[in-house]
């Protein structure tokens, strides 16, 4: 039943990450954590995203903008790293606060909360008329590299961070996916090789049909999802994200992700 209930999810979400760029992981990794343990929930999730990426890359890889790319690819990836190493080298850090929610003992990080913080920032502004034409210079780009690669690594939060960046890096849709696929497949790839040492433990290998049924699932969505792009629009596409910006870090801030 885990297994239908997985890949159905993985399947929808993945239409909708497709267009904006994060949420997959984000939103996969609760639904994970119903039927397995933290960490395992954490490890299966990773591969799936991981796995999901180099599909897109496939599809839409060649699009990315690839002075953007260098520009805000490079620090993502050594920040990713370093947030990485600091996640399984650091002792657990004890919750900002915590409350009952539903019959729920919610617990809130202070990582998350201050992602949310910054994403409820980036996505007002983009919902503000003033701000439509704001853009991203190119000597800030390495700072929102470094910024989404960093909480990647840290709490596995990335592609929110490197939404709210890219879409304001003057791009086109096809340039903004694409750019933030490659993005985001390097930085997959960087924190799953620091956390590598722990998949054996975690029994990563006895849920291989978990994996293979909810990437199979995920690809299926980034596929249908592809189909769609040319029905939208840059506009629309600012929009959606900006909602889901929202949305994410809310969900973030609450301790309900």
């Amino acid at each position: 039943m885990e297994i239908i209930l997985i890949s159905l999810a993985a399947f929808a979400v993945a239409i909708l990450t497709f267009f904006s760029g994060f949420g997959l992981g984000t939103i996969l990794t609760p639904i994970f954590m119903i039927f397995f343990p933290v960490d395992l929930a954490i490890a299966l999730t990773g591969v799936v995203h991981f796995f999901n990426n180099l599909f897109k890359i496939v599809l839409v890889g060649k699009k990315a903008n690839r002075q953007v790319l260098l520009r805000f690819g490079i620090p993502a990836v050594i920040a990713a790293f370093i947030g990485a190493y600091l996640l399984l080298h650091l002792p657990d850090s004890k919750p900002l606060f915590s409350y009952e929610l539903l019959g729920r003992h919610l617990e809130v990080y202070p990582v998350k909360f201050l992602i949310s913080i910054l994403l409820i920032i980036f996505a007002t502004l983009d919902l503000i008329p003033a701000f439509n034409r704001l853009q991203f210079t190119k000597d800030k780009l390495p700072i929102g590299g470094f910024l989404s690669g960093f909480f990647g690594g840290l709490s596995g939060n990335q592609g929110a961070l490197r939404s709210a960046f890219l879409i304001k890096a003057g791009l086109s849709k096809e340039a903004f996916i694409g750019t933030a696929v490659v993005v985001s497949t390097f930085v997959d790839f960087t924190r799953l090789s620091v956390y590598a040492t722990r998949f054996s433990q975690s029994g990563l290998i006895d849920n291989l049909d978990v994996v293979i049924s909810a990437t199979l699932a995920a690809i299926a969505g980034a596929f249908f999802g592809n189909k769609l792009l040319t029905k939208v629009t840059l506009k629309s596409l600012q929009i959606l994200v900006a909602i889901l910006l929202i949305v994410i870090s809310i969900a973030l801030g609450m301790g309900l992700i």
